[in-house]
């Protein structure tokens, strides 16, 4: 159901509109780990190693189909906000041909690249023919992939949050479901954890599609529609690839940083892969608070609502604050717990709660600094976004050059809050300039 997020309380519409965001995101991540749980205790240690050399890759793919999602939602909520509802269906459409450009560049990949990939990373030859694999496969999915981002984003941009997350919630039961067949039942391993992978892709696309050409007017497509003109293509462009550039910069220093970690060995591989999925969950409630203000500010913009922009930008920052502290507790006194669904051995957690316990200091900033990313894609400032992102990534490689051969995965996390900081340095006196214009009248 569409929601307009032009009057009613700011604080309502973060949290509402955030709260099925947040628990779809959080289903994602709970099947990630049963994966990993799975594949770690029934594979070994050297298959799960194996899907953390591979997963930063994928993880590009998804981050960058996100952000050129993002970014043309953007267009949609402005849109809707405006009442201009023709230039929804125009961006849908545009954002559909994209796709299939892009989709045949991975499939390209998948057939000729993925090994190559994997020696640029540093793999261990151990682990190379299992990455190379499980690469291979998820790679195949990536249409679907992206469908289901098309669709999701465009159901948000209207203010409906609760049907992709119902979808893709269906979806993870799936591959739950499917990753216990593959694994236990028929033994296939990391390919049967890329297989289910897919099928569950397929699956939540195809209910977001047949939602939409069922029961949302807004978002109905005809063949016809799959098109794009030179305005829609130029402004789809504009927003989405600097804001999938944005979100690229992340999965790719990831990629970077992967492959520092793996001249570490097997069991560092493996620590640093766990303690990935614990922060995931971490994280993953600040970016929602992020979207949230991305859509609302994005609707309240195309409405010209300016006093409403400046209420939310502070609401969600208070937000971000808040769920730091509720973070920091359980990462801080809950961490080992949690390493030990994947890691036994006592050395290995030692080294893995070395890292948490710095990134529970982090949080606060990765939550603050989702605030202003948020704001700015909701502006249309997707230049700074991604100037933003490109900051703090570099900062954060090259910390962790410096850091990991001296200090191992710790110096990661070190890293990772130098960049964060850098970033809040530099952009927060640049959103409050933009605020300033927004400022209610004394």
């Amino acid at each position: 159901m569409a929601r307009d997020m032009t009057k009613g309380s700011p604080f309502a519409h973060l949290i509402l509109f955030g709260i099925p965001i947040l628990l779809g995101n959080f289903f994602q991540l709970t099947y990630n780990a049963v994966d990993s749980i799975l594949i770690a205790n029934i594979a070994g240690t050297d298959a799960l190693a194996a899907v953390g050399a591979a997963a930063p890759v994928f993880n590009v793919i998804i981050l960058f189909t996100t952000g050129l999602t993002i970014g043309a939602s953007v267009l949609m909520a402005n849109a809707f906000g405006a009442k201009n509802h023709d230039d929804i269906k125009r961006t849908l459409g545009t954002m559909l041909v994209i796709g299939a450009f892009f989709t045949l560049f991975w499939y390209l990949v998948a057939i000729f690249g993925t090994r190559g990939l994997m020696r640029l990373m540093n793999v261990p030859p151990a682990l190379m023919d299992s990455s190379t694999l499980y690469l291979s496969i998820v790679l195949f999915g990536t249409p679907f992939t992206y469908l289901y981002n098309a669709y999701s984003a465009s159901m948000r941009a209207i203010g409906d949050s609760k049907d992709p997350v119902r979808y893709l919630s269906l979806s993870c039961i799936l591959n739950a479901i499917l990753d216990a067949l593959f694994l236990i039942v028929f033994g296939w391993g990391v390919a049967g954890a890329a297989i289910a992978t897919v099928l569950s892709q397929v699956i939540s696309s195809l209910l977001c599609i047949m939602k939409c050409q069922r029961d949302i007017p807004y978002l109905r497509m005809s063949m016809e529609q799959i098109r794009t003109d030179a305005s829609s293509l130029k402004q789809t462009l504009v927003y989405g690839s600097l804001t999938a550039l944005s979100q690229c910069c992340m999965p790719i220093g990831k990629v970077l940083i992967q492959s520092t970690i793996n001249t570490l060995g097997t069991g560092t591989i493996a620590v640093y892969s766990a303690a990935a999925k614990i922060e995931d969950f971490a994280i993953t409630p600040a970016q929602s608070l992020g979207h949230s203000l991305t859509t609302y500010t994005g609707q309240n913009r195309g409405a010209r609502q300016k006093k409403r922009i400046y209420q939310g930008y502070f609401a969600n920052f208070c937000l971000e604050v808040c769920y730091w502290v509720m973070i920091f507790s359980a990462v801080t006194f809950g961490g080992k717990y949690l390493l030990r669904m994947f890691i036994r051995d006592p050395e290995l957690i030692a080294i893995g709660m070395g890292y948490l316990g710095i990134m529970a200091f982090n949080y606060f900033l990765c939550g603050t600094n989702n605030n202003l990313h948020g704001f700015l894609r909701g502006m249309g400032k997707m230049n700074y976004s991604f100037v933003a992102s490109l900051l703090q990534i570099t900062v954060r490689v090259v910390m962790t050059f410096i850091l990991v051969p001296r200090i191992g995965i710790k110096g990661v996390a070190i890293a990772t809050g130098a960049g964060w900081l850098s970033l809040a340095i530099v952009f927060y006196p640049l959103s409050f300039v933009i605020l300033k214009r927004y400022r209610p009248e004394e």
